[in-house]
């Protein structure tokens, strides 16, 4: 039989160890409130372990690490069970704040309920020390290097790469605490793994658009099946992986009915106030625009932020359009896009400036979170992500289409108001509209290699004779072997020497009569205000779908 005393002794041990341990222990409920606190954490924050039970973990927290916490940690604790080495900042009860290290994990029952949540939370004011001493080391080996690069040249290359190893350094950490805030949310996860699902669910609908065709019989029963699960496997994958990349923001809304055209009349002062008289500020409202319903707070914040990221890519003074419209996202471009959106009628917000602009690169990344292209302390790179989160919060999408050198257009599509009973009517053009073909010659220049195709198999699917260039060069010399098209369906910005405007200009004086269609990703009105095109030149705005660009051709054509 055991020794009563020596069970008391070792309860004792155990407890003590439990209270003062070298870290912090935490023990939540199923619920997330803390059930029990040991002595150590309690110290470090100046409370008792009573005064923190029953209370959430991220109550101790930084406005910064709650935001993080709901956003980022705890759907990956809900995820995976655990997550570990993330740096936060918890909050004493006199105001001050203690950096910390913070591991969790769920324990389970045999049943997969969960039991409780052990949180352990470690110290970090060492390592924050050795941060400040870092940045210390930084400053003085960058006034070392001043003085020694007037004594002798070699010395100076050889400080120089001392110094570059040293910053070199510096951003790797930068980098490491960042990845410690995103936590294991992204992974492993390729920027390219969305691109790889659009091909996959784009041949499962072209297996289910061929099979639906076929007589009925056991192999096209079993081959329908198996379709429709890899396209739910494929969709649920898409989605899983939006989720993951967008990093959107879950934040309580408080969405009303509004019209965007009033709201940003009433914004325009600000704007311009914020942004200073270097920047001039264009408003152009749609006629008989939509109603939204949003959280018009938001969608503030959303256009201010998009507004001075315009001012900053615009430092020698430029324009910012702000323009609204109605538009039709239709099933042809809402399946080309990575993310779920919804087909069906949107109010346009589209932001344009004639600023420096992005190259591709960049845009691959412009909606992840703390990426900028800003200088260091410049920007969090926290704004488009924010943007991002609003807009597909809200039920909307959000796409940009930047060149460089020649700006940015940011477009945010927000779902369009039903009316009380639920229904919303078709636009009175669209309900006499007509997809109409013919059979004339149209030369098309687009350099992105997707849209041309798509651009061509729309007009070869009409019916029209279509000639497919990449770029103004190869446009010349097929219209030199080939004599006049009917139609001269033209990007704006071209990839070589010469732009869409310039082609045009060129085959103008070999044919006066040739039509001419231009596109782009700037709406109109920013374009023709910035000087791009001369007023009444016939324009298609990116994106567009298969039933505007055949009206727009065959009026042209007709006209």
């Amino acid at each position: 039989m055991s020794d009563p005393a020596q069970n008391t002794q070792s309860e004792d041990d155990v407890d003590d160890l439990f209270e003062y341990a070298p870290c912090g222990y935490l023990s939540a409920k199923p619920s997330g409130r803390i059930g029990r606190a040991n002595q150590t954490v309690a110290s470090w924050l100046h409370y008792s372990p009573d005064e923190m039970k029953d209370r959430h973990f991220h109550d101790f927290l930084n406005i910064a690490g709650k935001i993080y916490y709901e956003t980022h940690f705890a759907p990956l604790l809900r995820i995976q069970g655990f997550f570990n080495e993330v740096a936060l900042e918890l909050v004493r009860k006199d105001g001050s704040t203690f950096p910390v290290l913070v591991n969790a994990v769920e324990r389970r029952s045999d049943a997969g309920e969960v039991r409780f949540i052990r949180i352990t939370v470690f110290s970090a004011v060492d390592r924050r020390r050795y941060e400040e001493e870092l940045l210390t080391a930084r400053r003085l080996a960058e006034l070392s290097a001043s003085q020694v690069r007037q004594l002798n040249a070699d010395l100076e290359a050889r400080v120089a790469d001392e110094l570059e190893r040293r910053v070199q350094a510096e951003e790797a950490l930068r980098q490491a605490q960042k990845m410690e805030a995103i936590g294991q949310l992204t992974g492993g996860v390729a920027h390219d793994f969305n691109n790889l699902l659009t091909i996959i669910i784009g041949g499962l609908d072209t297996i289910k658009k061929h099979t639906s065709v076929l007589p009925q019989s056991p192999t096209t029963d079993r081959i329908q099946r198996a379709t429709k699960m890899a396209t739910h496997g494929a969709e649920r994958a898409a989605t899983l992986t939006a989720r993951l990349l967008a990093f959107s923001r879950r934040q309580p809304l408080d969405p009303r009915p509004i019209d965007a055209g009033n709201l940003i009349t009433n914004l325009a002062d600000l704007l311009q106030r914020t942004l200073g008289e270097k920047v001039s500020i264009e408003t152009v409202r749609g006629a008989g625009l939509w109603r939204t319903l949003t959280d018009p707070g938001e969608l503030e914040n959303a256009l201010v932020n998009l507004a001075v990221n315009a001012r900053d890519a615009m430092p020698d003074g430029g324009r910012l359009t702000i323009e609204t419209s109605n538009a039709y996202l239709d099933e042809s471009y809402v399946n080309s896009v990575a993310e779920p959106v919804e087909p069906g009628q949107y109010v346009l917000i589209a932001i344009s400036d004639t600023g420096i602009g992005m190259d591709a690169q960049t845009l691959n990344r412009v909606f992840e979170p703390f990426f900028t292209t800003k200088a260091v302390g410049k920007g969090t790179g926290l704004g488009l992500s924010q943007v991002y989160g609003f807009v597909r919060q809200t039920g909307g999408h959000i796409s940009v289409y930047s060149e460089v050198g020649i700006g940015t257009s940011i477009k945010i599509y927000l779902p369009r108001l039903l009316d009380e009973r639920g229904a919303v009517f078709e636009r009175s053009e669209r309900e006499s509209s007509e997809v109409r073909g013919g059979n004339e010659k149209i030369l098309l220049v687009e350099d992105d290699p997707d849209l041309r195709e798509f651009s061509s198999g729309v007009l070869k699917e009409l019916g029209y004779d279509v000639w497919v260039a990449a770029d103004a060069s190869i446009a010349l010399e097929m219209l030199s072997q080939s004599g006049q098209p009917d139609l001269l369906f033209t990007d704006v910005v071209l990839t070589g020497a010469m732009n869409g405007r310039e082609l045009a200009g060129e085959a103008g004086r070999r044919w006066p009569t040739l039509k001419v269609l231009y596109t782009t990703g700037y709406s109109r009105n920013a374009i023709v205000h910035n000087g791009r095109l001369d007023p009444g030149v016939n324009l298609i705005g990116k994106p567009f779908n298969v039933e505007e660009l055949s009206m727009k051709v065959r009026s042209i054509l007709d006209s």
